[in-house]
């Protein structure tokens, strides 16, 4: 018990003094975007668009997509506020020059599947084999390896995921959303994923930030809400993750080019309700991944009845000597979820210390002899069913009557901001800050990076954080 209370102490100091081992950040890799000096070019709506594309599509309007789009080295195109855009089949934009989504709060931009007959089925019991969040109806919008700025801002994405073919599959890989420049910018910011056949959101590099978004439903078998390899660095922040068969950030260093720096994100202020459930895989999934010599942090996350807690894999190990974590509160209304608050490495090959800023503290009732990956017994984490409540306004917590954990997997009329009285509210740690890599700017750069919060979650109880 010595080593263990040795090894919660100095990650602990870890975490405050994470300055002085911070990883190498290469920022001469990244070059800020120069827009054209004159505006951009209208498209017109009056026809189905498919082919090259380069310019402006217009606020309000409605565009119909009947083949793939390219946007080719060195054009731009911008999507202004109000813009519906509807596939008319399994399509998609692939992307080797620079794309900005640009919604706004008010007029939010749409990217959906053009049918008359289509209908989500959130109803709880649904089939999900039958789901149409998970047929990936359109292919998404892909970022080609070269593609400098890729910048998405109050902008619906519904219902993508197809494979990719012919124009795009040669750009990249098949997700709503895909990025994979490691010299690249790529935004998230206040947007709303529904719905995908993998991982709605997967970076292979690039410098990110994440900011404020929404993601349901998303991963049929298996998905993350977002998937970060091959040297992607920034930040992953105030997200609302409902329902992903997966995790909610996943961080892995597969695929990393030579002189490319090491996956590193700041995983902090999130909100994960109901994920892991849909992994097929055994011992996966949950709520946070640190995976193949992946760094960051994961700090003031809510998880809520998730199939496991953070997960430090053992095997391909991630890079623990810049990793910190803790202040994170898990809640669970069975003992399924609660006795894997710590997941284990027999089980889901995992190493993750529980740390005492954590709620609830795991730590005092760690039996003698236990060591990094050890189950922790059933009756020392059976009074924790249905504790610490975190009080959302309104949230499956308990679970509904009737409902099982995989059933809750879109917002629906929930509300997850924090009621007065939470246990989750000022127990946030705010002695860090964001990463911070990406540019501030209201259309070129992340409009806001909203630093670290005092309550624990994605919804700060001073109006801050997501806006969702």
């Amino acid at each position: 018990m010595k080593n263990i209370l040795s090894l919660f102490t100095s990650l602990m100091v870890a975490s405050i003094l994470f300055f002085a081992c911070n990883k190498v950040d290469h920022k001469d890799l990244f070059v800020a975007y120069i827009p054209p000096a004159k505006p951009f070019s209208p498209i017109s709506d009056s026809t189905c668009l498919s082919g090259p594309l380069n310019g402006t599509l217009v606020a309000g309007k409605t565009y119909r997509i009947c083949g793939n789009i390219v946007v080719n080295t060195g054009d731009t195109l911008i999507i202004q506020p109000g813009v519906t855009i509807k596939f008319q089949g399994n399509y998609g934009i692939g992307v080797n020059g620079s794309l900005f989504s640009l919604g706004t709060q008010a007029n939010p931009i749409l990217f959906t599947y053009d049918s008359a007959t289509l209908v989500k089925t959130d109803n709880i019991g649904a089939d999900v084999t039958k789901d149409p969040a998970f047929k990936g109806l359109w292919t998404g919008i892909i970022g080609g390896a070269n593609c400098p700025y890729l910048v998405i801002k109050w902008t619906h994405i519904e219902f993508g995921g197809g494979t990719a073919n012919g124009t795009v599959a040669v750009i990249g890989k098949s997700y709503p959303v895909y990025f994979q420049n490691p010299a690249g910018i790529f935004v998230l910011e206040d947007s709303w994923i529904y719905g995908s056949v993998d991982d709605p959101l997967r970076t292979f590099g690039g410098k990110v930030a994440i900011l404020r978004n929404t993601f349901e439903k998303c991963g049929y078998t298996g998905g993350e809400a977002f998937n970060a390899k091959a040297g992607t660095i920034g930040d992953f922040a105030y997200n609302l993750c409902v329902g992903i068969a997966t995790n909610g950030g996943k961080l892995s260093n597969s695929g990393v080019a030579v002189g490319v720096p090491g996956t590193e994100v700041r995983m902090y202020n999130n909100t994960v309700i109901n994920c892991g459930y849909r992994r097929s895989s055994a011992g996966r999934g949950g709520s946070f991944n640190f995976e193949q010599n992946a760094a960051g942090m994961a700090y003031n996350n809510l998880i809520v009845n998730c199939k496991f807690g953070p997960r430090i894999v053992q095997n391909p190990i991630a890079d623990t000597a810049h990793i910190q974590y803790g202040y994170n509160f898990q809640y669970g209304d069975s003992l399924s979820v609660v006795k894997y608050f710590v997941p284990t490495l027999k089980l889901s090959t995992a190493i993750t210390a529980p740390q005492p800023t954590d709620i609830p503290n795991l730590v005092p009732l760690l039996p003698t002899g236990w060591n990094l990956g050890d189950s922790i017994p059933n009756a020392t984490v059976s009074p924790l069913i249905g504790a610490n409540n975190p009080m959302f306004i309104n949230g499956p917590v308990p679970l509904p009557l009737g409902a099982k954990l995989q059933d809750i997997a879109v917002v629906g009329n929930y509300n997850f901001r924090l009621q007065a009285g939470s246990p989750c509210l000022k127990k946030g740690f705010t002695g860090f800050a964001s990463k911070g890599d990406v540019p501030v700017d209201p259309k070129y750069g992340v409009t806001e990076l909203t630093a670290p919060g005092n309550d624990i979650g994605a919804f700060q109880f001073n109006g801050t954080g997501n806006q969702h």
